[in-house]
């Protein structure tokens, strides 16, 4: 817990150039506060504010200058209050000194701590850097600059400098934003850390890492080229999806003056046997899993399952080499993984080296067979490509990816357009406007992306915190309307919209939108109207009471009573799929049960609006099968017993095959379906 506790000190340009986006500053400083938490309660953080008419900070009492920085917050373990903090953070009216601030923030680090904590120092600096610092009163202000970089390499710190411009920076002097990148650029190298350059508010968002997670290396041995080469390597994940946090039962049965109560919730399962012979509690060791064949279930202990387990072998073997071309991108699957050499081992790093540049230079990546641990069950087979590094001081590595065995690809295959009738195909006229319409949706028409994958934040996840956080104040809160920040990731470009008008326009006028005839009601809606509309003539207070003194009964099976009204209720339950092909199977049997104990055509009325309900129920989920199939049952039934009158109670109601103009997947036409009428005519008697 202490070897990963961090130290971070928030240092915050509040100068009047900064005030158009200090509110996305606050929501972001307390979103890493809001995380931290979360997922690192002990971390400590301070924070410091520059740009404010007054100074308060220890420099200033104790030696002078550093005017015009306020620390706000010293260093603590996060708590709510720090989240209060950052979320009202002043508006100053002069224009700070990043430099200074720099100073102050590793003085308060250098006074907290000492020598006595060894973790993790960061300074997190949050400005625009448009404005000149101080001169400096000896030597220049990079010399300055390489000397306190040097100062907080000796005591391990790191400063990472998150850097705004966009519009907030068109009329600076461009001279002075020079300088000021080549001075932060100095910590850069000398801390190992990063500048980044942000331009919107969308895009700071996602500037800063907000929750930090220690690497852990998943392979550590040989990646094996033969049985006679072999170079150690480290294997660390590069990219993890990120989710939800796992949100645990909170007990409130603990008394309130327990300080040191966790309030968790513990689970634990007994076994007992079920023929009441006896009440004890069954121990682990006479405990087998059982696992269903059919109606059975069969036990299979542990010792049967580990001797018919698959256990390969731990280690990486090189399979072979293949262009980087025949391995597609979209083929790549889960997680990115980074291959490193051993750490210390020069031997190790230049064969990665020279593997790497060599496979650069061919085009080439590599094929692997990865098993991470030792006893591990599945197999991973993926692509090793080369990544050669820009700085001399960072060593070549690969990138692996996973690659789809056989029965992961799913292949589906669509029918060409051209395939299609004339008349369904567009002209020159409209995929001209498609095609506009699509280079409209670009999101880097200028070569520039809009949305930058490595600064976007997940907004889904970004309002589950914020929603968190605002429960955790206000536990009946409502769920706030989603932020104007987060809208510019889900929704839109208005200002897009508006420039490509006329895209919009043409397509407008070049596709005619029309109802099509043939789209039916979904069943539960049809029958939901169909239903308000037969109780129309109940008074509103006796509708009231009759649905808060009846519950709702579930329709399982249709009944001899009333089966279209029960087919009918069974159809519009959609809490599970199989309730409608089980109302269709069971009209469709109580259709042919009417028929086959009908006493001289007693029970053919009401075959027939079983029949009308099936047809309507079968047109509305579009599923004709199960009906055509009955009328040529019923057809068939009807000619082997020489029926006539069954004939003419479904012509007269119009009851005939469904065709495909009412359900697509039927392959009865039209005009077939208008002559089955006459197939099923009785044959005369001779």
């Amino acid at each position: 817990m202490a070897r990963n506790k961090e130290k971070l000190v928030l240092l915050l340009d509040v100068g009047p150039s900064m005030h158009g986006v200090l509110s996305e500053v606050e929501k972001l400083c307390s979103m890493l506060v809001e995380k931290k938490l979360i997922f690192s309660k002990y971390d400590e953080l301070g924070v410091v504010v520059f740009g404010t008419e007054e100074s308060k900070n220890d420099l200033t009492t104790e030696v002078g200058g550093y005017q015009n920085i306020t620390v706000l917050q010293d260093i603590k373990v996060v708590d709510g209050d720090l989240v209060d903090t950052l979320q009202k953070l002043p508006r100053g009216r002069v224009d700070g000194d990043f430099l200074d601030a720099i100073v102050v923030g590793m003085d308060m680090l250098i006074k907290k701590y000492k020598d006595l904590h060894k973790g993790k120092k960061r300074l997190c600096l949050i400005t625009n850097a448009i404005h000149p610092i101080k001169d400096s009163f000896e030597g220049s202000k990079e010399d300055q600059v390489m000397t306190i970089a040097e100062q907080m390499a000796a005591q391990g710190m790191k400063i990472e400098s998150i850097v705004v411009r966009g519009r907030l920076s068109r009329d600076a002097n461009k001279g002075v934003m020079d300088e000021n990148d080549h001075l932060l650029s100095i910590f850069s190298k000398k801390t190992l850390t990063r500048i980044v350059y942000v331009d919107t508010p969308t895009s700071l968002l996602g500037a800063l890492k907000t929750r930090r997670v220690t690497p852990v290396t998943v392979f550590r041995g040989h990646l094996e080229l033969s049985p006679h080469m072999k170079i150690k390597v480290w294997v660390y994940k590069k990219t993890q999806e990120e989710k939800f946090p796992t949100l645990k039962k909170y007990s409130e049965k603990a008394p309130a003056s327990n300080k040191l109560a966790t309030h968790q919730v513990k689970v634990s399962y007994e076994y007992k046997s079920v023929d009441g012979s006896s009440t004890s509690v069954i121990p682990p060791e006479q405990r087998i899993k059982g696992y269903r064949y059919g109606p059975q279930v069969v036990p299979i202990s542990t010792a049967e399952w580990d001797a018919v387990k698959f256990k390969p072998e731990k280690g990486i073997k090189v399979l072979g080499f293949t262009d980087a071309s025949k391995i597609k991108r979209h083929c790549y699957m889960k997680d990115v993984y980074l291959f490193i050499a051993e750490p210390g081992n020069t031997r190790a790093t230049l064969a990665v080296s020279a593997i790497a540049r060599a496979m650069k230079e061919m085009n080439a990546v590599a094929i692997l067979r990865c098993v991470w641990r030792q006893g591990q069950q599945n197999v991973v087979v993926g692509v090793l490509t080369p990544n050669i590094s820009q700085n001399y001081k960072i060593p070549d590595s690969f990138y692996f990816n996973v690659l789809p065995f056989a029965e992961d690809v799913r292949e589906y295959q669509f029918p060409s357009f051209n395939s299609f009738p004339a008349s369904w195909q567009p002209n020159d006229q409209q995929q001209k406007a498609a095609d506009e319409l699509v280079q409209m949706l670009d999101l880097a028409p200028s070569g520039k992306e809009a949305l930058l994958p490595e600064f976007t934040p997940n907004p889904v996840l970004e309002r589950f915190y914020r929603h968190l956080e605002l429960k955790a104040k206000q536990p009946d809160a409502a769920v706030p309307p989603l932020d104007e920040t987060l809208k510019n990731i889900v929704e839109p470009d208005p200002e897009l919209v508006a420039e490509n008008k006329s895209v919009f326009d043409a397509l407008h006028r070049h596709f005619e939108l029309r109802q099509n005839p043939k789209l039916k009601k979904s069943s539960r809606q049809w029958y939901q109207e169909k239903q308000s509309g037969s109780n129309a003539h109940v008074s509103s207070g006796q509708a009231v009471n009759s649905i808060e003194n009846q519950p709702p009964v579930k329709i399982e099976k249709i009944g001899d009573l009333t089966p279209v009204q029960d087919f009918e209720a069974m159809m519009s339950q959609r809490d599970n799929p199989e309730w409608v092909e089980k109302a269709i199977k069971e009209l469709r049997e109580k259709i042919l049960a009417l028929l086959i104990h009908s006493d001289e055509g007693d029970k053919y009325q009401k075959a027939v609006e079983c029949v009308a309900a099936l047809r309507k129920g079968c047109i509305l989920e579009q599923e004709p099968g199960p009906y055509n199939d009955l009328m040529h049952h019923i057809r068939q039934y009807c000619e082997e017993k020489g029926i006539k009158s069954l004939p003419q109670l479904l012509a007269s109601r119009d009851l005939t095959l469904i065709s495909k103009s009412e359900a697509e997947d039927s392959d009865v036409t039209a005009e077939e379906a208008r002559s089955f009428f006459v197939k099923m005519e009785p044959k005369p008697d001779v």
